[in-house]
């Protein structure tokens, strides 16, 4: 039985909105899907950051513990400033125990928290940054006291001879 034309109309008409209707949802799925990814993407930088934040923890923390053993027992001291890591020129032998000052990865500034030593000097560092970290366990015995921190700055890399 062939259309009418008034018919034929109305058919392309509803057609129209079928596809405009599959247009929009596409679209929307795709939004959806394109945070979804974007969500990601931002955990998995965080993350990255907070494992630059570990490494560069470690290393001051390595550093100040060189510079406190660099000496005789009776003359060990804490450095003055995080600058005489990168170069320690209190013996005959010129040592550096940090390679070079790290950046905060987390404030992304080259500025830390410090801690001082009851007798003086840097004993520890930790980052400035109050976010809450991702990370909340699983951490080396030497770091198992930031289970459970609430901000990057709870997470002080210090050293503490036995």
């Amino acid at each position: 039985m062939p259309m009418n034309r008034a018919h034929a109309v109305t058919m392309r008409v509803r057609q129209r909105g079928f596809s405009y209707f599959v247009a929009i949802f596409m679209v929307a799925i795709v939004a959806v899907l394109s945070l979804h990814v974007q969500t990601n993407m931002a955990t998995k930088e965080r993350r990255r950051k907070e494992d630059e934040l570990l490494f560069a923890g470690q290393a001051y923390r390595a550093a100040i513990q060189g510079y406190y053993l660099n000496t005789t027992d009776s003359a060990r001291s804490y450095p003055p400033s995080i600058d005489v890591l990168l170069l320690d020129k209190r013996n005959s032998r010129i040592a550096s125990h940090l390679r070079k000052a790290y950046i905060d990865p987390i404030t992304g500034t080259p500025i830390w928290g410090v801690i001082y030593a009851p007798d003086g000097g840097i004993m520890g560092v930790y980052s400035l940054s109050p976010q809450q970290p991702i990370k909340v366990d699983g951490f080396p015995d030497v770091l198992a006291s930031f289970t459970g921190a609430k901000k990057y700055q709870d997470w002080k890399f210090v050293y503490q001879p036995m």
